[in-house]
């Protein structure tokens, strides 16, 4: 009697616990209701009372059951979108707070969905334990909730390719895990957070295409992890800091089409773990260090479009590899250096300067 009272209390907690929790249930329904997925047809799979078995992108906690992953992807590799490659990945509507009463979430991404839109729900700041927020590829509007410093274990921010506005928030150096920050292709506006250096843990800041401006803060270059920084296409202006040639992991940096002036400081060009630089579209000026060795490797220089002048170091010739090199629209003058690499370059790396000559141009020196 007591051995079948346990197997029967024990498959009762079994199926309770493997049960969609009521509350949670609900927080998704609400959710669904908000948005609109009219080809795919992903919630159709939302149906029943439990949300942790067949539902389409959602994940539970096999422990409790609680909800902790929501992956809405409208470019995907999931089996349902390759089965359905003729349909059109399209989603409208907006995030309803609902969402926050998911309350063990550790990942939310609904992206590349182009038509949703509203605001991203400041209630998600009290997400406390969430480690990826992926919103991109959407229309979403408004600001960056004011306290997202608050979800102290996000470790990738991504609302890259929206209508976000207003500034970056003054809390988010509070992250102290965040390791991939995207805020590409927005409106934001204002200053880069002086003490954007206290997030210690990042390898990625790509905050491109905004309308960013003040400085580049030094702080940014005690970021030990950084390997790729992208500040282009903003407002940025001042000096470029010569603490990012210093940069150990640095390995992509653009800076190009801003208001960037001064010198081109030469440790930038010295640093051996950068691979790419685009410094192009600013107000840069003086020369072109002198710093090239048989060590230096390079798939991509861009300095065109600013006032540099003078000649082109011959030492470019030494280098182990520079794939690509674009010097035009400068002021540079006198003989193009023969070798590699400008001899599988084109004419247009060297057009718009004062009097440079030699091949690849047709003007003989």
């Amino acid at each position: 009697m007591e051995t079948t009272y346990l197997v029967v209390t024990t498959a009762l907690f079994a199926a309770v616990v493997n049960c969609c929790p009521p509350a949670d249930l609900s927080a998704l329904l609400a959710f669904k209701s908000a948005l609109t997925e009219p080809y795919l047809g992903i919630f159709n799979t939302w149906t029943g009372t439990d949300c942790c078995t067949n539902w389409y992108g959602v994940s539970c906690d096999p422990t409790d059951s609680h909800v902790i992953h929501v992956i809405l992807r409208g470019e995907s590799e999931d089996k349902l979108m390759i089965d359905k490659t003729s349909q059109i990945s399209y989603m409208s509507g907006s995030l309803s707070p609902s969402v926050c009463s998911l309350d063990r979430l550790t990942t939310l991404i609904v992206s590349d969905w182009k038509g949703i839109s509203g605001e991203i729900p400041a209630c998600i700041t009290s997400f406390s334990h969430l480690r990826i927020l992926d919103l991109t590829g959407n229309q979403i509007t408004g600001e960056i909730p004011a306290d997202i410093g608050k979800l102290g274990k996000l470790a990738v921010l991504n609302i890259a390719d929206n209508n976000i506005t207003g500034n970056i928030p003054p809390s988010i150096v509070n992250l102290r895990n965040l390791m991939h920050l995207d805020l590409s292709n927005n409106r934001i506006s204002g200053e880069i957070p002086a003490d954007i250096g206290k997030l210690s843990m990042m390898s990625r800041v790509l905050l491109k295409q905004n309308q960013l401006t003040g400085k580049i803060p030094t702080s940014i270059t005690k970021i030990y992890r950084l390997a790729d920084l992208d500040l282009s296409m903003n407002q940025i202006s001042g000096t470029i800091p010569a603490e990012l040639g210093s940069m150990p992991v640095l390995s992509t940096l653009y800076l190009d089409n801003n208001q960037l002036y001064g010198e081109i400081p030469v440790s930038i060009l010295r640093n051996a773990g950068l691979n790419i630089v685009n410094l192009s579209s600013n107000s840069l000026v003086g020369y072109l260090p002198d710093v090239f060795t048989p060590t230096t490797y390079f798939s991509m220089i861009d300095l065109s479009h600013n006032e540099l002048k003078g000649s082109i170091p011959a030492s470019l010739t030494s280098a182990k590899y520079i794939g690509h090199l674009d010097l035009s629209n400068n002021h540079f003058c006198g003989a193009i250096p023969a070798g590699s690499p400008f001899e599988q370059l084109e004419a247009s790396s060297f057009s718009g300067n004062d009097c440079l000559c030699g091949t690849p141009l047709t003007r003989v020196c």
